[in-house]
């Protein structure tokens, strides 16, 4: 065992997108460095980014990133409890990497009790085998309408009796007063269990910055740890929210609507990475650019997800886009909407029915409660020219369905040996339900080659997130050691 002077620190934001993933991220890398067992954990998730683990579970992706930055493989444990959204007021409740069931939030507020029982199962069992445990929250422990029986801030600081330290993003404005006015939405205990404050995403002179910090430190009490600078061309899965900066580089032009259920945006970070490249993300009333490839994203419920690309004038756009030679690829959720029907006959994603697909692809999509959770890999499917597969792919499987229909006879993928997915006869549409298609550099190179990118240079997203890490961890040096000085005192 380490000599470190705590075993559990929690880190909570004035925010939500303050920096809490990337301060445990990069925290869970220096304790790598110094060789200490480290493991991350957050009790509670919202995010419609998900990663499959080894165990066969689903959680956050935040703490996937996590545990690639302590050097261990992610677990459910490290995420008991992820909520994915389905609607404005409902969500899929996974504990301990399996769905448990559909709430609506009400529902899911009398559940917090069993749900804690469940987060405290998990962190004894981490607590058991690591020397340290990173915890992340959630959101911001300021919100009073969530205060009871709260299981993702300060409820688990309390249950535990950990240390928090509370970061805010002084980008967005308003660092002071969302520091100064969090604390004193917390009880005095809650106070009392803050070590310190975190001012992340500065640039600019600190000498400028250095009165307010007086003033802060002498208002509240408490010392600024560190503060952390902005850090640009990051290469890091985003917990949830669709990142707005575009990749307007290249001459290529890859076009993706935001659905309102959106999932695993994260499949789309090697694109952005990629210097050749112009990545498009299209909202709602947006137009729709053109485009050499268009991509339909997963989706947490398919057939309102439809609904919605009709009322945009997505089908027309590609059907249009189709005419003029463009490629179409669509993925998971995307990948069951281009073929003629996506059937709900158990209510899986709210009332049962059915709802027409795009009508591409010569395949029906039944819709199931079980969700398939899978780690795979193998290779692309179309041959090159001179005649042999194309490069290796890895990524993983998140879905509820399984489709069925003539246009799988010409798969995108084999995995395992066995055909997955679909391409049509023309070869312009692909459809998959492989999730990180793009990431590793064979499977990028062959996408692209098959898209009609010419010259692709391969992209290693694995390698880029590593070097992310790495910046982000040296750049988090002070913090790391204003702690160790803090508690050891």
């Amino acid at each position: 065992m380490s000599d470190m002077p705590f075993h559990t620190l929690m880190v909570q934001g004035t925010t939500s997108d303050a920096g809490k993933s990337t301060v445990v991220a990069a925290l869970c890398r220096l304790l790598h460095r110094q060789g200490v067992k480290v493991v991350p954990f957050k009790p509670q998730n919202m995010a419609l980014n998900s990663a499959v683990t080894a165990d066969g579970g689903e959680i956050g992706r935040a703490q996937a990133l996590q545990a690639q930055a302590a050097g261990i493989a992610p677990h459910t444990d490290m995420n008991p409890i992820l909520l994915k959204p389905s609607s404005d007021t409902g969500a899929q409740v996974i504990v301990h990497g399996k769905v448990r069931a559909d709430m609506n939030a009400r529902d899911y507020h009398r559940y917090k009790t069993s749900a804690m029982a469940a987060v405290l199962e998990s962190y004894e069992r981490l607590r058991a085998q690591y020397e340290v445990v990173l915890v992340e929250g959630a959101g911001s422990p300021a919100e009073i309408n969530l205060r009871a029986r709260d299981i993702a801030n300060m409820g688990f600081a309390e249950a535990v009796d950990c240390p928090v330290i509370l970061v805010a993003d002084i980008d967005r404005g308003g660092v002071f007063a969302h520091l100064t006015g969090t604390l004193d939405c917390l009880s005095e205990s809650e106070r009392q269990r803050v070590i310190g404050f975190v001012i992340n995403r500065f640039r600019g002179d600190l000498s400028l910055l250095q009165p307010g910090l007086d003033w802060l430190e002498q208002r509240t009490g408490k010392p600024v740890l560190a503060v952390l600078p902005y850090l640009h061309g990051l290469h890091l899965d985003a917990e949830d929210a669709v990142v707005a900066q575009q990749s307007a580089k290249g001459d290529f032009k890859v076009v993706v609507p935001v659905l309102p259920r959106i999932s695993n945006h994260t499949d789309f970070d090697a694109l952005r990475a990629h210097p050749g490249i112009d990545l498009q993300f299209v909202g709602p009333g947006q137009p729709i650019p053109a485009a050499d490839l268009v991509i339909l994203p997963g989706s947490k419920n398919t057939r309102n997800d439809l609904a919605w690309l009709t009322q945009q004038g997505w089908p027309q756009a590609i059907r249009k886009h189709l005419r003029y030679g463009g490629k179409l690829i669509g993925i998971c959720g995307g990948f069951q909407m281009l073929g003629t029907s996506v059937d709900d006959p158990h209510g899986v994603e709210g009332a049962a029915g059915s709802t027409p697909g795009l009508g591409l692809l010569d395949m029906h999509t039944t819709l199931t409660p079980h969700k398939q959770l899978l780690q795979v890999s193998g290779q692309c499917a179309w041959p090159t020219q001179a005649g042999a597969l194309n490069g290796s792919v890895r990524g993983y499987e998140i879905h509820m369905g399984v489709s069925a229909g003539a246009a799988l006879q010409q798969p995108a993928f084999y995995i395992d040996g066995r055909p997955e997915g679909a391409r049509s006869l023309d070869e312009q549409i692909l459809g998959s339900y492989l999730h990180g298609m793009f990431d590793t550099p064979q499977a990028f190179t062959a996408l692209l080659d098959w898209a009609g990118l010419d010259n692709v240079q391969a992209i290693d997203l694995n390698a880029l997130r590593e070097q992310s890490l790495e910046r982000v961890a040296d750049a988090t040096m002070p913090l790391f050691s204003a702690l160790l000085n803090k508690m050891e005192k």
